[in-house]
């Protein structure tokens, strides 16, 4: 198992949209933890970390991405712009 760190922006047609909390774990098997968000009607921004075999991080990752979301990974010890 592998643990990544993200912040990932959503813009305001995904903001409704369950894809972290429903959509990475239900389709792609990984378990994602969001350790911050600010949400506005316009934008919403998310830091989570993603756990799981890394080949399914990263397709998960991917569709967020095809999806719109701005997916920015976090370097090791990093800390999110919410913080």
């Amino acid at each position: 198992m592998s643990l990544r760190k993200f912040f990932c922006t959503f813009p305001q047609a995904l903001i409704q949209e369950p894809i972290i909390s429903h959509t990475l774990n239900a389709d792609f098997g990984v378990v994602p933890n969001i350790r911050a968000a600010s949400i506005t009607d316009q934008v919403a921004m998310v830091a989570v970390e993603i756990e799981g075999d890394l080949e399914a991080i990263e397709k998960s990752v991917s569709y967020m991405r095809d999806r719109g979301v701005q997916v920015d990974e976090l370097a090791e010890g990093q800390d999110h712009p919410l913080v």
